[in-house]
């Protein structure tokens, strides 16, 4: 990806390039924020992937179809009253990178997608700032039917609905996981730390120990845009997780 191009993602995530003011450390020169991350080309997103089989087993669409079928068929606890579509999730069944939300909201209940919309548009233009699409990652959410005027879930319907993600999870087997907000790291991490605690430092989630990073969630950014910096550069930790597991 050429630094034009790079530029134009970080526009689109309202990051602006600036320079410290505070005192450097002796010897180190400021550097513009947009200009943090290394350009990735598009043969290197493709190589972010995990190595795969060509030919993939036919059990393993047929337990994707089941667990797709399960989803939409769940009664588990009492948003499936209110709710429009499940959302199962979306993406590439063998990703590298899974990306972890907390609940679907309106137009996602509307679409049946997840992080469609503002938050959607604003995801993918993060994805984008450090060479990835939506279609090299997974992404899925904590709930798979949204709360009731997009409430935080609560710790019943985590509990009914949690075998679905850890399913997902088993069938993906990411390299690495990418938490967005309080209700996906507070549900995966088990803990009620802060994202601003939170973020900055690599957790592990389950037996697999598999590495964990926390960040905003884009419906938090269109809110408080003064952290989209904070964002990018857990985007760059990100980024260079990848390319070292």
């Amino acid at each position: 990806m050429d630094a034009e191009r790079r530029q134009q993602y970080l526009n689109a995530m309202g990051i602006v390039p600036w320079v410290r003011r505070d005192p450097m450390v002796a010897g180190m020169q400021p550097r513009l924020i947009g200009e943090q991350a290394p350009p990735v080309e598009t043969t290197e997103a493709e190589a972010l992937l995990p190595d795969r089989e060509t030919v993939v087993s036919a059990t393993v669409p047929q337990a994707w179809e089941a667990l797709r079928d399960e989803v939409a068929k769940c009664r588990a606890c009492e948003l499936h009253r209110s709710r429009t579509h499940t959302v199962f999730g979306v993406g590439a069944q063998n990703a590298g990178l899974m990306i972890i939300g907390e609940a679907p909201g309106a137009e996602e209940d509307r679409q049946g997608e997840p992080f469609v919309g503002r938050a959607g548009r604003l995801l993918d233009a993060m994805l984008h700032a450090i060479g990835l699409g939506r279609d090299q990652v997974f992404i899925a959410n904590i709930l798979k039917c949204r709360p009731p005027g997009n409430r935080n879930p609560r710790p019943d319907e985590v509990a009914a609905c949690g075998h679905f993600l850890e399913q997902q999870l088993a069938l993906v087997q990411p390299r690495l996981i990418l938490a967005l907000g309080a209700v996906a790291a507070h549900n995966l991490l088990h803990t009620d730390d802060a994202v601003g605690r939170l973020r900055s430092r690599v957790h592990s989630y389950g037996e697999a120990a598999i590495p964990l990073l926390v960040t905003y969630h884009p419906a938090y950014l269109l809110r408080r845009p003064e952290e989209k910096a904070k964002v990018w550069e857990d985007l760059q930790k990100l980024h260079g997780l990848l390319q070292d597991i």
